[in-house]
């Protein structure tokens, strides 16, 4: 496993750090519940960090399953033909994402201020934002194509997982840090992200677009 493909997989961690969802969760959480606020804010990012970790297995092991149906002739000449076509696929169709006209946006808030309540909430993080995880199915295809063994690529997920929640972590130190002096700013934060999602999408769609043609072209 060469160095290029740690570059790419760390590229693609950094983009799903921009998960507008998992920074607006954490930004409520924070203006609004001082209380409990750590516990409740890392039960909600394991929530969602294991979901994403347990995914990750799952579409590892069932794509090595699949693939071990085709010769190693064609095993990463088909990988890499679908991943050149999904590629040009998000280039083309980021494009056309519309724009988030409601400057409030949406956020995903908790209805009690119980931890199951958290756990809930972490979930329908994970089933919303598993639908365009698309760094995280590029990197899943980039480990794939490589024919990566198990014990090295679970820590790669693993470091994907924490790598991706991290932000959130960061913002809560800061908060811890700073406390009030910030919160205008957390505020301010808070709206840009909940009025720019589209935007977010857009721009990690067009990204991991090229990253995966300039990746495929060289082994076509």
């Amino acid at each position: 496993m060469g160095v290029d493909i740690f570059i790419y997989i760390g590229g693609f961690a950094l983009l799903d750090t921009l998960s507008p969802t998992i920074i607006g969760v954490t930004l409520y959480l924070i203006l609004t519940d001082n209380q409990r606020l750590t516990s409740r804010l890392f039960s909600y990012l394991l929530t969602v960090a294991i979901l994403y970790f347990s995914l990750g297995i799952i579409m590892m092991l069932s794509l090595n399953y699949i693939l071990e149906m085709f010769s190693d002739l064609f095993q990463n000449k088909i990988i890499s033909w679908l991943l050149l076509i999904i590629g040009i696929i998000l280039f083309v169709a980021s494009f056309f994402v519309p724009t988030n006209k409601n400057k409030k946006g949406t956020m995903l808030k908790p209805k009690t201020q119980s931890l199951l309540s958290i756990v809930f909430i972490g979930i329908i993080t994970f089933l919303i934002e598993s639908g365009t995880a698309l760094p995280y199915f590029a990197t899943i295809g980039l480990l794939t194509t490589n024919n990566i063994p198990y014990y090295y690529w679970l820590p790669i997920i693993a470091a994907y997982n924490i790598i991706m929640i991290l932000p959130a972590i960061l913002i809560l130190l800061c908060y811890k840090l700073f406390g009030r002096w910030g919160n205008s700013a957390l505020v301010n934060l808070q709206q840009k992200i909940s009025s720019s999602s589209n935007s977010a999408l857009s721009w990690i769609m067009s990204i991991v677009g090229l990253i995966l043609i300039f990746y495929t072209v060289d082994y076509l």
